[in-house]
């Protein structure tokens, strides 16, 4: 009894890493290592796999920088950013990325993918923000800015939500299309862990989620998930979808 269930843990790991196929489009997904992150990986890759199996689109997982070769990106649509940004990218695989995303590609960037200060301008570009701070992990309500794009259209006007608050620094470019915003008077933050020091607040508007064109592709960039539990939310995933589904399309968003 002991063996069969070894045999099938064996089997289950070895089909994690197995890429799912599908017929719409092809989405790789790259995590690269974050301390502040790792744990968040298993559960959200295991509901990206289940993602991809429902909605008939093929996904490929890596933590390699190596797989951003023009060759390589060649057979994909959309490339995901999970908790990820182009620090570990060797300057000949950054040309690589910008040369997916000039040729149409599809950019999806979440939570962490924007903790880029000090990274190249072309992928601060690519974001539209830069992460500057956040509180500790608090209850908030958002405000959806945008029904009229894929991952947003099935939220509520005002959505309660527990997650760790990114603010971010000035725009820096000027077609950024805002989907979500966070409302600063129902959390705290100035909720720092004691330290004076750290300011997270952005007043009015603050701005959870958004896309553009961009350099000749599409970014999706959503500053949600910091925990695992959070990928387990059908309507989160279903926002992470909108995203991809744009991203690799172009389609779903109504004037």
């Amino acid at each position: 009894m002991k063996k069969n269930i070894y045999v099938l843990i064996i089997t289950i790991m070895f089909l994690t890493l197995l890429p799912v196929s599908g017929n719409q489009f092809e989405v790789m997904v790259y995590t690269s290592p974050d301390q502040w992150h790792n744990p968040t990986i298993p559960t959200a890759i295991t509901e990206f796999r289940e993602m991809a199996l429902r909605h008939d689109f093929a996904l490929t997982w890596t933590q390699q920088a190596s797989g951003f070769t023009d060759d390589n990106l060649r057979q994909f649509d959309v490339i995901v950013f999970l908790h990820s940004t182009v620090e570990e990218l060797s300057d000949e695989q950054l040309e690589s990325f910008k040369t997916f995303i000039r040729n149409g590609g599809g950019f999806v960037g979440i939570h962490g993918a924007s903790v880029s200060d000090g990274q190249v301008e072309w992928y601060r570009k690519l974001i539209g923000h830069v992460f500057t701070d956040h509180p500790e992990v608090q209850t908030a309500v958002m405000e959806v800015t945008d029904k009229n794009h894929p991952s947003t259209m099935h939220l509520p006007d005002r959505w309660v939500w527990t997650d760790e608050w990114y603010s971010f620094g000035d725009p820096l470019v000027e077609d950024l299309n805002y989907l979500l915003t966070v409302d600063e008077t129902t959390y705290d933050p100035d909720r720092t862990w004691g330290d004076d020091t750290r300011f997270t607040a952005m007043g009015n508007f603050h701005p959870i989620a958004w896309y553009h064109e961009y350099d000749g592709g599409r970014s999706f960039f959503t500053s949600l998930g910091h925990m695992s539990s959070l990928f387990k939310d059908p309507w989160f995933l279903k926002h992470i979808y909108g995203g991809i589904y744009w991203a690799a399309t172009g389609l779903g968003v109504y004037e």
